[in-house]
């Protein structure tokens, strides 16, 4: 429950991401309640996600292309107006940057079904 409420989070936090605490809470709850475990499969925000990952280690383009664009504009925005020593601006920047490249790099979902 705690990694769902930290994805709820990454709704609306650009630095904090949704989609590795979705897939936690996936994995948490196949061992320990089927229940949130099929809810979470055949949610309609988060269902897919999950089945492409657990298929296909494969995130949807639009997927990819919101996360990177979040990274970019909200987290870039943010360092550059809130952030006030440039080391750490370097450091937040990096570490945005790694997470993008690491997000482009995925292999890109085609087609997986709702399971």
């Amino acid at each position: 429950m705690i990694a769902l409420g930290l994805a709820a989070l990454g709704v609306v936090l650009p630095l904090l991401p949704t989609t590795p605490f979705v897939l936690v809470a996936a994995a948490c709850f196949s061992k320990s309640s089927p229940r949130f475990y099929d809810r979470l499969l055949t949610n309609r925000v988060f269902g897919s996600f999950i089945n492409h990952w657990r298929e296909a280690r494969s995130i949807p383009m639009r997927a990819k292309l919101l996360a990177v664009m979040s990274i970019a504009v909200i987290g870039g925005g943010s360092v550059v107006l809130l952030v006030e020593p440039v080391w750490a601006q370097i450091v937040i920047a990096a570490i945005m940057a790694t997470v993008a490249i690491w997000i482009v790099t995925r292999p890109t979902a085609l087609s997986v079904s709702q399971g």
